[in-house]
């Protein structure tokens, strides 16, 4: 199993537009390095027959397959219906065309109703004569669920995001919690023993209220005890240079383009009809 980080920003990714010449306000991240240049999170998940799972279609998802080299996915999972984790999806429709197919898309119940208010037309039944728009089959979910997906077990558990609560999934030795502030003892539950966690935190001390900062981004880690864990969904104020010299072993952050390799022994994966 290989996932690849395509995005590790916020919702405004970094540089965020302004700057005092137009160029992109960094914050505390330095432009020169490459790693701080943040898309909008969103990773994909592919099994060792090369079938894909998106997870999430952030509005930076065209260049990010086009950055990551990935050549097409077989089904969607949204974890909530925020807009930097669901306004590509209208490119979705060239990934039905590499599919030749519907592709299907998983999410809870309140996240489908809300991306199809939103997007309608791509959740319509097909007709059979092409891909001018996307095209996706809804399948809800819920959190405690284990979904079969791309010849891979996710397990589902919530998270919360404010005012809201966000899917996150593991598969075998691996984790993705994005856009998470807390975690209850269900959440914490599936995460135990987790080999390999990638995790929001999107400031470095600040307090946020529908993300986590770094210190509560510690507290897990210490109870979870990962081997490796990696951070995603980072804001301007977090210096790819400054998080790789300060961090504990063990804690490293992400960056877009990153790619981690499971065996698939590990992640339960196996050849989908």
């Amino acid at each position: 199993m290989r996932v690849t980080l395509l995005g590790t920003g916020g919702s405004a990714g970094v540089p965020m537009i302004g700057g005092a010449d137009g160029a992109g306000d960094w914050g505390a991240c330095d432009p020169a390095e490459t790693r701080n240049r943040r898309t909008r999170s969103s990773i994909v998940i592919e099994n060792s027959y090369n079938q894909r799972l998106l997870i999430d279609t952030s509005p930076d998802m065209r260049a990010q397959f086009l950055a990551g080299r990935i050549p097409g996915a077989d089904a969607v999972l949204f974890t909530h219906a925020h807009a930097d984790h669901i306004t590509g999806i209208d490119d979705v429709r060239i990934l039905n065309r590499i599919a030749k197919r519907p592709l299907e898309a998983f999410a809870t119940q309140k996240t489908l109703d809300e991306i199809t208010r939103r997007f309608g037309y791509a959740f319509a039944p097909w007709d059979g004569k092409g891909f001018y728009r996307p095209v996706l089959t809804g399948k809800s979910v819920d959190p405690g669920d284990t979904v079969r997906a791309v010849g891979l077990d996710l397990r589902l558990f919530s998270q919360g995001h404010g005012r809201i609560e966000t899917l996150g999934l593991r598969i075998g030795p691996f984790a993705y919690s994005t856009d998470v502030v807390q975690l209850d003892d269900a959440a914490l539950d599936v995460l135990a023993g987790v080999d390999t966690w990638v995790v929001g935190c999107f400031l470095r001390h600040e307090y946020h209220w529908t993300h986590a900062n770094l210190p509560t981004v510690l507290g897990w880690v210490e109870r979870l005890r990962p081997r490796r864990t990696v951070l995603t969904h980072m804001g301007p104020d977090m210096d790819w240079t400054w998080l790789r010299d300060n961090l504990p072993v063990g804690i490293e952050p992400g960056y877009d383009g990153m790619v981690l390799e499971f065996s698939d022994a590990n992640a339960g994966a196996v050849q989908s009809g």
